[in-house]
């Protein structure tokens, strides 16, 4: 039978309507005749009106019930027009993943893991919102996304984490730059040089200056934006950019750039997530893609991304 918002009172008064009989209707509905009595009865108890004249070859609708049969019949086909988006719906958001993630993840590595999922269901629907850290959260905390990769110094209310990796802020330069000579770098080497930076509520930004404050340094950055991606391409002969290592990875595989990590503490205490709505069970494609994202993560973990070295006493 299908689905109905009706009231079962309701509904056994429009098949009684239709067919004219309490026992076709009973037919109909597959329940016993005594069943739909009994919840006409109840109905025209509850309106204080009789809906059916009684008669020997089956029911007739009274001048009452043909008025609650005009309302109800629309109703119904309201109902059932309603019934059937929602199930459209919900067969949509069955196949539909909604990503968000900071602008680092989105000009390379997103894309990556995304082009390996399509060609695992070329029938999904991927979504990705790109944001600043805080409006990555908001997302999923909204419910507007299903999954969320970030990079984060704290616990945040709300969501689940479901991976969480070391992902220490490097310092990138060309290929040919004094500091690519170095295993390590640390905060005093790369304040020698002219600094493309991200705004201050990005989270390599933040703990790079909170170990400056510690350390009494001071310098001027010659590029700021809000959009890391776009300082790599313009990385000079003496400049020096903050990234993760998957920012950057593309250039640095292709021996383009290099990436060094700091000697720092505070540049080594960054953790990259993803995050989920906290005890939302998620639909099966989102779980996958999770997993297909972990495992991306995971793979660049085996050679840069949870690699650090000890700060020496």
């Amino acid at each position: 039978m299908p689905l109905s918002l009706l009231s079962l009172p309701l509904r056994y008064f429009l098949e009684v309507a239709r067919t004219g009989s309490v026992n076709q209707a009973a037919q109909r509905l597959h329940v016993a005749a005594s069943a739909v009595s009994r919840q006409l009865a109840k109905l025209e108890d509850s309106l204080g009106v009789v809906l059916f004249e009684r008669q020997t070859r089956g029911m007739r609708l009274t001048t009452a019930g043909e008025r609650l049969l005009a309302h109800a019949g629309a109703h119904a086909q309201e109902s059932a027009q309603l019934v059937e988006q929602l199930q459209g719906l919900a067969e949509q958001e069955a196949r539909r993943v909604r990503l968000a993630c900071t602008e680092g993840f989105a000009a390379g590595f997103m894309p990556l893991v995304m082009a390996q999922f399509r060609e695992m269901h070329p029938e999904v629907e991927l979504q990705l919102h790109v944001g600043v850290p805080e409006e990555v959260s908001a997302q999923v905390q909204r419910g507007d996304a299903d999954l969320a990769l970030k990079y984060s110094v704290a616990p945040e209310k709300g969501l689940a984490v479901l991976h969480s990796a070391i992902a220490p802020v490097f310092a990138i330069t060309v290929a040919g730059h004094p500091l690519a000579l170095q295993r390590s770098v640390s905060v005093a080497d790369v304040v020698r040089y002219p600094l493309l930076l991200g705004t201050a509520g990005i989270t390599g930004r933040q703990l790079f200056d909170l170990s400056c404050t510690l350390q009494g340094l001071r310098y001027t950055p010659a590029v700021v934006s809000n959009f890391s991606s776009a300082l790599l391409p313009l990385l000079g002969p003496s400049d020096v950019a903050l990234a993760s290592y998957l920012t950057a990875a593309r250039w640095v595989e292709e021996g383009v750039l290099a990436a060094r990590p700091f000697e720092d503490v505070q540049l080594q205490q960054r953790r990259l997530q993803v995050l989920a709505l906290d005890g939302r069970v998620q639909p099966a494609l989102v779980q996958e893609f999770a997993r297909v994202l972990v495992a991306a993560i995971e793979q660049y973990g085996k050679r840069k991304v949870g690699r650090r070295k000890r700060a020496t006493s």
